[in-house]
């Protein structure tokens, strides 16, 4: 997907919302029954309910792993039910290089046609570059995540070099690709570090997890992460997905998709 595309389903549906597909096939409704089907079932019911209501889903790929092959079906298949007016992350967070990079990359663009994939750095820019030659695919890079031990490398100063570890892999990256084809994951719950982020990328899109479930709050995320494009990628998975536990899930996960989108909503047209 374009930038600009994402850009205009920001503005055509007044939201900025990323809801996360993290299905737990523990927490599934027992009205739908028990295994792969009933997680696809489950999948597809979400999305059909929130679709007017979101610009993006994020699959988190270990919830489907976890299942052994079928559970990779279950995400082909939840891949496939959601429109391309959609972005669509793949929430996988690899990290490797050379040919290993490439199959990487051919197996979430080319096979399952995600629009982007969760990446670490650490290896560097041969670990990232193979996702970036495929036109119209996003890279999003982990910056600043919400976990508290990210403070174990993060958040760490540089011995030599000016600035934290963290600061280096998003100024290093940004080089990297463009704002075109490059996010990065900033966590909610440092919303603070946002404005010293947008700084350091003030043009490229931000996926930020850690609203709702984790404590994050919107209104900071705004205040502190969006720019004059918006910019900003709010990710919500559990507070969405299990608002409900029932045969009404479905509606009870609008319900609360809904909540976040009249603010998202209010937050944009202020900035308009």
């Amino acid at each position: 997907m374009k930038k600009e595309k994402l850009i205009e389903q920001i503005r055509q549906k007044e939201s900025f919302l990323c809801i996360g597909l993290d299905t737990d096939a523990t927490l599934i409704p027992k009205s739908l029954g028990k295994g792969p089907e009933a997680m696809l079932a489950f999948n597809k019911a979400m999305i059909d309910a929130t679709l007017d209501l979101c610009v993006s889903y994020k699959i988190n790929t270990a919830f489907y792993e976890a299942m052994g092959s079928e559970g990779w079906k279950v995400m082909e298949k939840t891949v496939a039910h959601i429109p391309e007016s959609h972005f669509r992350i793949a929430d996988a967070k690899r990290g490797d290089i050379g040919n290993t990079t490439q199959q990487y990359a051919r197996a979430f663009f080319e096979t399952m046609n995600f629009d982007a994939v969760t990446l670490h750095p650490y290896m560097g820019r041969d670990s990232i570059e193979p996702f970036l030659n495929h036109p119209d695919k996003w890279a999003i890079i982990l910056a600043l995540t919400s976990n508290p031990s990210a403070e174990d490398f993060e958040t760490m100063e540089l011995r030599h070099q000016e600035g934290r570890l963290y600061e280096q892999v998003i100024q290093k990256s940004a080089t990297w690709g463009n704002t075109g084809n490059t996010m990065f994951v900033t966590g909610a719950t440092r919303a603070e570090e946002l404005t010293h982020i947008r700084k350091l990328a003030p043009d490229h899109f931000l996926l930020v997890p850690g609203v709702g479930t984790q404590g994050g709050s919107l209104e900071d995320v705004w205040k502190y992460g969006s720019n004059k494009e918006c910019g900003l990628l709010v990710n919500v998975s559990r507070a969405i997905i299990y608002a409900g536990n029932d045969s009404d899930f479905a509606e009870k996960g609008r319900s609360a998709a809904q909540g976040y989108q009249t603010n998202m909503q209010s937050l944009l047209r202020h900035q308009a």
